[in-house]
């Protein structure tokens, strides 16, 4: 579109029209924008006509829920088109399960009978579909990494409180969900305003330390597998060199400081202790490792019922606790059919090396091959 081969209402169009004929089974979508997408498409052509060329030009582009303009103002500026709000979970619905579109409740696109995960459910589908390349998130607990993970697409949590947040806990940050890990280096340049990468990436392969469990999780045996499989592909690609510490990485479970921390009213003095105490212990794994290697779901995308005692968080909201940056990648497919995802943990700030890793991962086809 920024060379003029394609017009970006042409781009847009189809877009639209692809979501109407998908979203009533899918039910990615709360709202669609469809007469203010197209003007907004042609603002752009009218720019690019003109001599302008925005990196994102006429990008479709979704947002999280009804009130997800406004992390995606940095996209907008850069010439993306808003197409409509994705869904998240309904009223009295779980939050760590199933999202609500203007249709209905949102399916696994691989398999309808299962959850996409949540919150940001129909982010998720709508990528995973292909109705949009790239969506926004939000994750303060793993609401990006567990639909990225179950439905087989790239989800990137930044760096806790690098951006404003509206959430009072410092829990929740801004995130992404593309087809691709280029795509989420477009978002990340765009939203953090960094033409570049803030530091070189070290060269290759990466100290990366492996663990299934993080010390206090009880994964299910297939998540597992897939992940660790995927983590060994990296490796005999020459990306990552798993490094054996002298003991398996143990962090304490971070579910009550987390609760703790979500709950108005309550003490966080223990939630402060537990906090302190990971830090300490991520600090020290990433003094000899520039990487942590988990799955990023402790099982498989369950039903529609709902998840039963099994947290899906259980291996992604320690890292909102700690803050740290962390990115989902895929990692094959379980015996349901359904995907499974890898989960890539840096040191705060390193959004750049979580995002070079997964670019060469897609580049050499090692990532999802099963």
């Amino acid at each position: 579109m920024r060379g003029r081969r394609l017009r970006a209402v042409d781009v847009v169009a189809r877009v639209l029209a692809r979501i109407e004929r998908a979203d009533p089974v899918l039910c990615a979508f709360l709202e669609v924008w469809g007469e203010e997408a197209l003007r907004r498409a042609d603002e752009v052509d009218t720019r690019v006509a003109a001599g302008d060329r925005p990196p994102l030009a006429g990008v479709p582009v979704a947002v999280k829920g009804r009130h997800g303009l406004r992390a995606a103002e940095p996209l907008l500026a850069a010439g993306a088109v808003a197409v409509g709000a994705t869904s998240v979970p309904g009223p009295g619905t779980p939050w760590q399960t199933w999202g609500l579109g203007a249709h209905g409740r949102t399916v696994n696109p691989w398999r309808a009978d299962r959850t996409p995960g949540g919150s940001s459910a129909g982010a998720a589908v709508a990528v995973a579909a292909g109705l949009v390349p790239l969506a926004t998130g939000g994750d303060g607990a793993g609401s990006v990494r567990i639909p990225a993970a179950w439905c087989g697409v790239v989800g990137l949590k930044v760096t806790g409180g690098r951006f404003p947040s509206a959430d009072r806990t410092g829990l929740a940050a801004p995130g992404v969900l593309t087809r691709t890990a280029a795509d989420a280096a477009a978002w990340w340049r765009t939203v953090s305003g960094r033409p570049t990468a803030a530091r070189a990436c070290p060269p290759l392969p990466v100290p990366a330390v492996w663990s299934p469990d993080l010390g206090f999780a009880g994964p299910d045996a297939e998540p597992v597998a897939l992940a660790r499989a995927a983590a060994g592909r990296l490796a005999d690609a020459g990306l990552v060199r798993l490094v054996r510490p002298s003991s398996p990485p143990e962090l304490l479970d971070p579910a009550p400081a987390w609760l703790t921390l979500r709950t108005p009213g309550a003490d966080p003095a223990g939630a402060h202790r537990v906090r302190a105490e990971n830090d300490r212990r991520l600090d020290a794994l990433f003094a000899r490792a520039d990487l942590l290697l988990t799955p990023t779901a402790p099982t498989a995308p369950h039903g529609h019922d709902g998840p039963g005692e099994v947290y899906s968080t259980a291996l992604t909201w320690a890292f909102n606790v700690s803050g740290h940056p962390a990115l989902s990648l895929p990692a094959g497919f379980g015996a349901d059919g359904c995907p499974a995802g890898l989960q890539l943990v840096a040191p705060h700030g390193r959004e750049d090396l979580l995002l070079a890793v997964a670019a060469e991962a897609e580049r050499r086809g090692v990532a999802t091959s099963g």
